[in-house]
């Protein structure tokens, strides 16, 4: 990528094909991009918010993922690392999102000519195109994308020949509120909350150790803290763990015994058995209306629940209640977004989760995720925008395809392929068969420490079914 610089009319056309695509996120997904665009001849340059590739996986790396390796791979990324001398892990294995990180994306990124091509600690705030916002049309395709940037330096402004942007959902979950807001008076307790998955047996152990817990949200990503909560507190008198949800029943969690991935089978399953042992109290229609503390210094939660207000007091709260695209850095790119779940229009009918799990998505790639602005794209779970129903293995398809397609061969961008797992419903978490209550997360992720039986554990990373 190159520093802005004025291009003439004239010479927009060969000075288009001369700059590199900007990726946007160093994760799986945007590292697979530049894999085979490279792969193809095709320039890239990655840009990483985080100071490390793959920040957001090493969020939850305590996380075991219900995917085995052999669906966590690209093969465009394998053709690299095999050449390079690359060991492949056992294929039919689970990995935590560290293990993923550690065993494949990091080595991976290591790798030339990835290596020179990433960027860490680059954020990218806004995306436009070179002298035009959203309203100017004269000349917008022959136009070079400009890409701003923040880093450790100030803000920079790069140019691109096109943008993919794999940023994902992991920086930006759904708010508390059913209404899609925070509650009233988040702000005053907002230092007692915590972002889905925290690792409650280990890194954050304290935080939740012989206290009072409330999960929020009906997904495997609650499910999953639920799980750990429940072996922490064999372990932590005192430790008490409450889960709130919106329905009557958490349906994505409890209806997932004829999935197809092992792990995430035995959620629901496994919560129930804790809910009728009293282990884990459920506020069933219970919709957080505001916040605030108790005299003792908790938060105290109020929600309406049958007509009625109902207070809760709990001294940690975990928001599993999802994941959305952040749209701001893309005002001024035109974008046609579905209306309900934010993801690409043409591709939000195959993913619907009111309709669809995880692997009865169907294959896609370039034609369901261009966008009016001309060789800008959303992939990876950024692409699912607040769907729970992304696999990695998706990604990948997705990036191939539009690989192809920028480097003008249509026949392969068109030639759409992808074998998914049989799964039941969905979301962005699960659970092991850890005796001790580890669970794995759906998209990337499972969480347990150490070895799990091969069939036994789940993960949240690549979204929902990792």
């Amino acid at each position: 990528m190159t520093l802005v610089h004025p291009i003439r009319t004239a010479d927009r056309a060969d000075a288009l094909t001369s700059l590199p695509v900007a990726i946007i996120g160093a994760g799986p997904t945007g590292l697979a991009a530049a894999a085979h665009l490279l792969e193809r001849g095709i320039d890239v340059t990655v840009l990483e918010a985080g100071d490390e590739v793959a920040s957001s996986v090493r969020d939850w790396g305590h996380i075991r993922l219900f995917s085995p390796w052999r669906l966590l791979v690209d093969p465009a990324a394998r053709r690299l690392l095999e050449a390079s001398g690359w060991t492949r892990p056992d294929e039919d294995r689970l990995p935590t999102g560290a293990e993923l990180v550690e065993r494949y994306v990091a080595p991976l990124a290591a790798l030339e000519p990835l290596a020179s091509r990433i960027r860490t600690g680059a954020e990218v705030v806004a995306v436009t195109r070179q002298g035009k916002d959203r309203t100017r049309t004269a000349a917008r395709a022959a136009t070079p994308f400009l890409v701003r940037v923040r880093t450790a330096d100030g803000l920079e402004d790069l140019t691109a020949r096109a943008v993919i942007d794999a940023s994902g959902t992991w920086r930006t979950p759904n708010h508390l509120g059913s209404s899609g807001l925070d509650p009233l008076g988040f702000d005053e307790v907002a230092g007692d909350v915590t972002h889905a998955l925290p690792d409650v047996r280990g890194r954050d152990r304290d935080r939740f150790a012989g206290r009072r817990a409330l999960v929020v949200g009906a997904g495997h990503s609650a499910a999953n803290t639920l799980l750990h909560l429940a072996a922490l507190a064999r372990e932590e008198p005192g430790t008490r763990i409450t889960w709130a949800i919106r329905n009557a029943t958490a349906v994505r969690v409890t209806t997932s015994e004829d999935d197809g991935l092992a792990a995430r089978a035995t959620i629901g399953r496994r919560v129930d058995d804790l809910v009728a042992a009293g282990r884990i109290e459920v506020l069933d229609r219970f919709e957080i209306v505001r916040l605030g503390r108790a005299d003792d210094g908790a938060v105290r939660v109020v929600g309406a629940r049958a007509g009625e207000l109902v207070e809760h007091d709990a001294d940690v709260i975990v928001n599993a209640t999802g994941f959305r695209p952040d749209l701001d850095l893309l005002r001024e790119i035109r974008l046609e977004l579905d209306d309900v779940v934010e993801a690409p229009r043409r591709l939000a009918p195959l993913i619907d989760p009111n309709v669809h799990t995880c692997g009865t998505v169907e294959p896609h790639g370039f034609a369901e995720l261009r966008q009016p602005e001309d060789g800008f794209f959303i992939v990876g779970m950024k692409s699912y925008g607040r769907a729970p129903t992304f696999l990695l293995a998706t990604g990948y398809e997705q990036v191939r395809s539009i690989a192809a397609w920028l480097a003008g061969d249509l026949a392969a961008a068109a030639d759409v392929r992808l074998e998914l797992p049989a799964t039941g419903v969905c979301s962005t978490g699960l659970a092991t068969a850890d005796p001790d209550g580890g669970a794995a997360a759906c998209g990337s992720a499972g969480v347990e420490r150490g070895p799990a039986p091969a069939a036994a554990s789940a993960s949240v990373a690549d979204g929902c079914c990792g």
